[in-house]
């Protein structure tokens, strides 16, 4: 059994100075940590793997091949593989847990 506490995921993201920490990968389903800082820009492509993100805070908007949507913390958001998204109009950090089914990248870049 794999444990994570949010608040220790919190600190190793910001330490890696990336954006994106993932801290789970099996060969069905991956987990990560993804911080966007408020009026930042989402760098992301669409991923050849199905995905929710779940916010555990912060304020802003995504949209998903042509819809937009609000986002507050307790928002769950599903995106299928290949399909355009991307987080805009970050008023207030924005830190997303993510997960992936298959893992990352396991269906090729």
């Amino acid at each position: 059994m794999d444990t994570f506490q949010l608040s220790d995921l919190i600190s190793q993201q910001k330490e890696s100075n990336k954006l994106y920490l993932e801290f789970l990968k099996v060969p069905d389903l991956s987990m990560g940590l993804y911080v966007l800082p408020a009026g930042g820009t989402d760098p992301q492509s669409p991923h050849t793997e199905d995905e929710v993100y779940y916010v555990v805070s912060g304020r802003a908007k995504i949209k998903v091949a042509d819809e937009d949507r609000d986002l507050i913390a307790g928002s769950i958001v599903y995106v299928a593989k290949n399909v355009e998204h991307r987080f805009h109009s970050i008023e207030e950090e924005l830190t997303l847990l993510v997960f992936f089914a298959p893992s990352e990248y396991s269906n090729g870049q």
